[in-house]
């Protein structure tokens, strides 16, 4: 962040103590690593809410597939269960539709918000460390003239770089405190952000369909009899007879 590769220009004074440069970046590492582990979730709940859209459509379309085959004109029982089954995946695909839209309102949309905070955070960050420069520039400019013999024209000099350091150094000061300020707080604040998207999450996802889609089955056959019908249709006659 602050790493100076060459040290020509620089001030001999330590103007930023080790100790506070080391919580700076211990925060910011924090919120970076932090602003990536939220990209990263909004990406994948965008993908899990896809393949969970895409896997009802995809149940769907095979009910009507079967409600086309041949099949449901010659064989009332079949072209029964198939409607029922027909009916529950469309339930099943509309149940999915309404717990994706509960996720992106309650889940996604929260994380792309919060997302939304670190641009400006990273702005902060570099506007911190332009004043650190100007601070460190000036001040080796203030210590180049106070190692000079002191004749009227050094001392006038001198005394024009310390009037202008005073604001760059207090701006810097005041940009630094703020930021090692609001970074942990920043940076706590989630748990008690996320929390109530993570409990909507887990109410979504543990309302499951079956209870949408029973009432649509108890004319459906079992295993054995849905085999047995099939077997007979094809000339097999009953397998376990064989």
């Amino acid at each position: 962040m602050s790493w100076i590769p060459f040290k020509i220009g620089q001030p001999k004074k330590q103007i930023v103590p080790k100790t506070v440069e080391r919580d700076f970046e211990r925060e910011y590492g924090k919120l970076q690593q932090l602003e990536e582990q939220t990209r990263r979730l909004q990406k994948d709940m965008k993908k899990s809410t896809d393949a969970d859209l895409a896997m009802s459509k995809s149940a769907v379309k095979i009910s009507l597939d079967l409600l086309s085959n041949p099949l449901c004109e010659q064989d009332q029982d079949f072209l029964n269960m198939v409607t029922a089954l027909d009916t529950a995946m469309k339930r099943m695909d509309a149940f999915n539709q309404e717990k994706v839209n509960q996720i992106q309102k309650t889940v996604i949309e929260p994380l792309k918000k919060f997302g939304s905070v670190f641009p400006s955070l990273n702005m902060a960050v570099k506007r911190r460390e332009q004043a650190l420069q100007d601070y460190r520039r000036l001040q080796a400019k203030v210590e180049k003239y106070e190692e000079k013999e002191k004749t009227g024209p050094v001392l006038a000099k001198l005394h024009q770089a310390r009037e202008e350091l005073r604001p760059v150094r207090d701006d810097f000061e005041a940009k630094n405190k703020q930021l090692l300020d609001e970074m942990p707080r920043f940076y706590h604040s989630r748990l008690d952000y996320f929390q109530p998207s993570f409990e909507a999450l887990i109410r979504a996802q543990s309302q499951a369909p079956a209870e949408k889609t029973d009432s649509c089955l108890p004319s459906l056959p079992s295993l054995e009899d849905t085999q047995m019908h099939g077997a007979a249709h094809l000339g097999l006659g009953n397998p376990e007879q064989e």
